[in-house]
């Protein structure tokens, strides 16, 4: 399937003025008023409906997304925080009681029922879902969630740190961590753990608020724990509890076994008696820290490269967004952790935003979001925008497939071979690493939320002995005990986005069956992978994945079978 890039401009407006802006509730108010009170008579009314709701959610989307991509590119300005927390407080909150109404009378409408359910399947379930959780008091309490998860974003983009009298955000000082100097890694792990300590006790008090206000709206929900109303809110139709459990225990049995195997790898480069947390990124002596690039345009100009490698229409995507200034991709201080893409619904054209420090890590990340960029590049021609929601099972698979399918071109980035080699099996401890660390997070917060009302001491507990479960034990944490008790705070999703995060561990055992497919033929593969992204989410998870050409499953027979695959590929490499 060859598929010509054309470039995407902001959708025609019919509903609303051509010229219209989000300002306050009073100006939207009249646009769900007119929504909720229109009469429908045909099914043709109704998909005309359908579509200005469409253009509304759009509108109202975009503008959100505005506002927390300019708090998180500048975390000191207060005018982004009062933007966004405006948003949150006074208008979404507003929305929410029409949402719910509008969604009533579409599933009390009598030409639902004729709308072709190839397509509209998973909308109306969502809607369906949406309407039975729905309840008024959970409304101010969910903005206030939202208002409190973004100060992790604050607290952390606050931190750096300092050496030889220069300032470093942590995000810039992790690339000393693959220094081959042993003292300089020690010394940048020391003042990182030490930063990171200062605000443990901030964290947790942050933490406690959003457990009790997510426990009472699962109990306003009519749910014994937040787990459980997550899991329905989530949309998980497609497994259930049991299955994560069973994935926990197939990454236990077959992944973290390779795990150990690159662990001890490294170790025997190193010449180390013993692992220490500073040598997990390190090499030998006389081997310099591989630097893909100097700045953020210089990496976005050779991801463009690698992509037209691929197909023409993923580097037009990222042409096309650096045309529209849609990447803010270097670290600074002021600047949220993380890395993220953001659809923009109205203009079709994402933002890209991360914390580039001239890293090996930087490079894959790059790779990551640019996948989801073309996801939403793919996915921006439907007709709805509710069936560009698509869930973050099928999300990730674009964005971890984008990692493996170029990787065999980062040369673009490293001419030399050995440094190529190096690159490629640092991404493959990436996708092996983040396996047990996923079954780690994962299984850390179903125990967080079904134990309601339990102290700082119990949490740490729990945390420690699900680390540990997940640990292979070889790196040797003597004098970080605190440092690691506490180390569930630097993983943002906890806070700012629960339960999202098994998401990442199904999508990359899809990845890499999906990678498995580009190595068999590597042009299926990728019309297949375009396919399925195409679709959004007009179909469910396990219909998305098939058209993608793999299936949807994380049982232990299956992790076994693609633990095996990886396994060859590592011996492919020398390991």
């Amino acid at each position: 399937m060859t598929k010509t890039f054309i470039p995407l401009h902001q959708n025609l407006r019919h509903f609303l003025p051509i010229d219209f802006k989000i300002t306050d509730w009073d100006a939207l108010q009249p646009y769900f008023d007119k929504l909720l009170n229109r009469i429908i008579s045909t099914k043709n009314e109704l998909e005309l409906w359908l579509q200005d709701i469409s253009e509304l959610e759009a509108v109202i989307s975009e503008d959100a997304c505005w506002r927390q991509i300019n708090m998180t590119c500048d975390t000191t300005n207060n005018m982004y925080q009062e933007a966004f927390t405006y948003f949150c407080m006074e208008i979404e909150p507003k929305m929410k009681p029409y949402g719910f109404e509008l969604n009533k009378k579409l599933l009390d409408c009598k030409f639902t029922k004729e709308l072709d359910t190839k397509i509209y399947f998973p909308y109306l379930r969502n809607v369906d879902n949406a309407a039975k959780l729905y309840r008024e008091e959970n409304v101010s309490l969910q903005a206030d969630a939202n208002l409190l998860a973004q100060q992790y974003g604050v607290i952390n983009g606050a931190m750096g740190i300092e050496l030889d009298g220069k300032e470093y955000t942590l995000q810039q000082a992790v690339k000393f961590l693959h220094s081959a100097d042993r003292l300089l890694r020690e010394t940048v792990f020391n003042k990182i753990v030490a930063r990171r300590l200062t605000d443990k006790d901030k964290l947790n008090e942050l933490f406690d608020k959003l457990l009790a206000i997510r426990h009472k709206i699962a109990i306003n929900a009519g749910f014994d724990n937040y787990r459980d109303y997550k899991f329905r809110e989530l949309g998980r139709f497609d497994y259930s509890v049991r299955e994560c459990f069973e994935f926990h225990d197939a990454v236990k049995e077959h992944i973290l076994p390779l795990q150990a195997k690159l662990i001890y790898a490294r170790k025997k480069r190193l010449c180390l008696d013993t692992m220490r947390p500073w040598d997990s990124d390190a090499e030998p002596v006389g081997t310099e820290p591989l630097h893909p690039f100097e700045t953020g345009e210089e990496l976005c100009n050779k991801s463009v490269e690698v992509f037209a490698t691929l197909s023409p229409y993923f580097s037009g995507c990222l042409q096309t967004m650096q045309q529209m200034q849609r990447l803010d991709l270097e670290s600074r201080k002021g600047k949220a952790p993380g890395g993220y893409n953001c659809p923009l619904a109205e203009t079709g054209v994402p933002f890209i935003f991360m914390n580039a420090a001239g890293t090996v890590g930087d490079v894959i990340t790059m790779m990551h979001e640019g996948g989801h960029a073309v996801h939403s590049f793919l996915s921006h021609p439907l007709q709805l925008s509710a069936f560009k929601e698509y869930p973050m099972e099928i999300a990730e698979l674009a964005s971890m497939s984008m990692e493996l399918f170029s990787m065999e071109h980062w040369n673009i980035f490293f001419t030399d071979e050995k440094e190529l080699n190096r690159a490629q099996l640092e991404e493959m401890e990436r996708v092996i690493s983040v396996m047990p660390w996923i079954a780690t997070i994962d299984k850390y917060q179903h125990w967080l939320y079904t134990n309601p009302g339990h102290t700082i001491a119990d949490r740490e507990q729990a945390w420690l002995t699900i680390l540990n479960e997940f640990s292979c034990g070889i790196t040797d944490w003597s004098g970080f005990e605190e440092y690691r008790t506490n180390f569930w705070q630097k993983q943002l999703h906890l806070f700012e986005v629960p339960f999202y995060y098994i998401e990442y561990g199904i999508a990359q055992l899809g990845a890499i069956a999906m990678w498995r497919q580009y190595r068999n033929n590597k042009q299926q593969a990728l019309d297949n992978y375009m396919a399925a992204l195409s679709l959004g989410y007009t179909k469910t998870l396990k219909e998305l994945y098939a058209t993608a050409g793999i299936k949807f499953d994380f049982s232990p027979a299956y992790v076994k079978e693609l633990g095996q695959f990886v396994n060859e590929r590592l011996g492919e490499m020398g390991v």
